[in-house]
């Protein structure tokens, strides 16, 4: 048995399908135990019947959809006239328009391909350092994670509620517990984004109430979307579900129909390309969720809270020496396989440290947060390297001021959690 462990690690380092790896080891614990491996197949089954997993197929394929359209374009216009006069305001507009841009598209590489060739050029012509905005860019791309609607957000709080361990893990909490601390890392980078650019103070573009207007009406379509989608959730009106299938069914009229900026010809192949993600998302979910119930069958959770707890007394002190583990972690996983696969093990040991599951989800994508930028393994990396044409190593040293602030915000999340809590409490 130790053998065969030790060959799936080597076929994970290998570069094997990481759904196959978790598969096998899955079957493997169940064969060990005498359990039929039909049980497998109940875990895909039970993951099926949960009302809120239609979210993310229908969040993923409205979020590509946007995508394919103008309003990347349109969403930097308009913060740009709302924002572009304050000092730093180009880079102020990069960090909003990213942020807003990845919450609803659910992955930050496509807000790098998306917004960054829209951003980047003009950073070069407002006078910005170009490492400044490589890593700015390259860094911002990750920054809508805690923001509804957030895929991640929503995964967390999928593999939560699965586990079942009496504590409930909503994910409209999840919505409002990620709203606070997202806003202190898009404060804290354009604070600093303000003061690093100081010098740039003279070339700062007047406000123009006509500018404002006129980006406000072009963006006419695109603004009533999170009020819709956020407002329908928590007006009681409708579910996480619900919202999505509004969410998709909004986009789909306004792009396609009204302001027909995506022909009806190209809808099936952005649904191929957006179901990809999520079909290897679900086959990472089902496979993780029956290896997790292996373990839970092993008290394997139970275990490692005992072994940990011999070690660590007080919660203050688990919950650094999980951030230094979630942080080197987001460096060799992405963010959706270290979710599905850590959190069932995570979870349970952070409850019996009496952290909220709530607030231990907001810490955990935050520290994930960080890990699309960070190496060997940093998605938004390689995807800077390709977009812009520029070596991953000078990525990596662009990128550095940009990782220590956000740093600095996952220590004040991870220790002041009513900056998670407060809004839902």
């Amino acid at each position: 048995m130790i053998w065969l462990s030790l060959g799936l690690v080597a076929l994970a380092l290998l570069g094997a399908p990481l759904f196959t790896v978790i598969a096998a080891s899955a079957l493997l614990g169940f064969a060990a135990g005498g359990i039929d491996l039909s049980a497998v197949m109940v875990e895909f089954h039970r993951l099926g019947e949960t009302p809120v997993l239609v979210a993310i197929p229908l969040f993923t394929f409205a979020g590509y959809l946007l995508g394919e359209t103008g309003a990347p374009q349109r969403i930097v216009r308009i913060t740009q006239a709302l924002l572009g006069w304050l000092p730093g305001g180009l880079a102020i507009v990069t960090i909003a328009s990213c942020a807003l841009f990845t919450a609803f598209t659910g992955a930050s590489g496509v807000t790098i391909v998306a917004l960054g060739a829209l951003l980047y050029p003009a950073l070069q012509l407002a006078g910005y350092g170009e490492r400044f905005n490589l890593g700015l860019v390259t860094s911002s791309g990750s920054l809508g994670v805690l923001f509804a609607p957030s895929l991640p957000l929503i995964l967390y709080g999928v593999v939560a509620q699965q586990l079942q361990l009496g504590r409930p893990v909503s994910i409209e909490d999840l919505f409002v517990a990620g709203f606070l601390p997202g806003l202190l890392m898009l404060v804290l980078l354009a604070g600093w984004s303000g003061w690093r650019n100081r010098a740039l103070r003279t070339r700062m573009a007047a406000f123009s109430w006509r500018e404002a207007a006129a980006a406000v009406r072009e963006c006419a379509w695109e603004i009533p979307l999170p009020f819709v989608v956020l407002g329908g959730i928590y007006g009681g009106y409708f579910a996480v579900s619900e919202a999505a299938a509004v969410t998709v069914a909004y986009v789909l009229v306004v792009e396609v129909l009204i302001l027909r900026e995506v022909p009806i010809a190209k809808l099936p192949d952005i649904m191929r390309r957006s179901m990809v993600l999520v079909g290897a998302v679900l086959a990472i979910l089902g496979m993780a969720l029956a290896s997790t119930n292996y373990l839970v069958d092993a008290e394997v959770p139970a275990k490692l809270f005992t072994a940990v707890r011999e070690h660590i007394s007080s919660p203050q002190t688990f919950l650094l020496a999980l951030n230094l583990f979630l942080l080197v972690l987001g460096m060799l996983l992405d963010i959706f396989s270290a979710t599905v696969i850590m959190v069932p093990l995570i979870l349970p040991i952070a409850i019996g440290y009496g952290i909220d599951p709530l607030h231990l989800g907001i810490v955990f994508l935050a520290n994930m947060q960080i890990g699309y930028f960070t190496p060997p393994v940093g998605m938004n990396l390689f995807i800077a390297s390709h977009r812009f044409d520029k070596p991953v190593l000078e990525l990596c040293y662009a990128t550095l001021p940009f990782f220590f602030i956000l740093l600095a915000a996952v220590l004040i999340i991870t220790y002041w959690p009513a900056l998670s809590l407060a809004l839902v409490r």
